[in-house]
């Protein structure tokens, strides 16, 4: 039997495994910037990851919802849109992989994926006035008669 016109690798993997696979390493990634896995799997996530920065830079609406749903995480999928997407001034090629040896006990070929250009963490707001400490709540106590 031939393996024409099959596309993507199957990681020895149900489809549904596959699928949480990819999103979870796509979590991962947009998550911590660069993330270290074998080559293999590195080369599958590119496409989708990219393809998901690259809806996530229109910034709309409808594109806030379909990241949130391809990532199934809304904090990251909102990070992505607001933070990560606005910071890349390029057009395609946002990722690259960088193969960084073999794996100490079944010699597999490991590789980083990372951004190309350099993202930058979002600096927290400083509100004018600090942070308030609550009062102890008052203890109630039984009074002797």
């Amino acid at each position: 039997m031939h393996r024409h016109g099959y596309k993507g690798r199957k990681f020895g993997r149900e489809n549904d495994q596959r699928t949480a696979l990819t999103r979870g390493l796509m979590r991962s990634l947009f998550k911590y910037k660069s993330i270290n896995t074998t080559l293999a799997k590195a080369k599958e996530i590119r496409r989708p990851a990219e393809k998901l920065i690259t809806i996530a830079k229109k910034g709309d609406l409808a594109s806030r919802r379909l990241v949130i749903a391809r990532l199934d995480d809304q904090l990251i999928g909102n990070d992505l849109v607001d933070n990560i997407a606005p910071q890349i001034k390029r057009d395609s090629g946002y990722l690259k992989i960088e193969r960084t040896g073999y794996r100490r006990g079944d010699n597999s070929e490991m590789a980083t994926i990372s951004f190309v250009d350099e993202i930058s963490e979002p600096v927290a707001e400083k509100a004018d006035k600090p942070a308030e400490k609550k009062a102890p709540a008052k203890a109630t106590k039984k009074e002797d008669k």
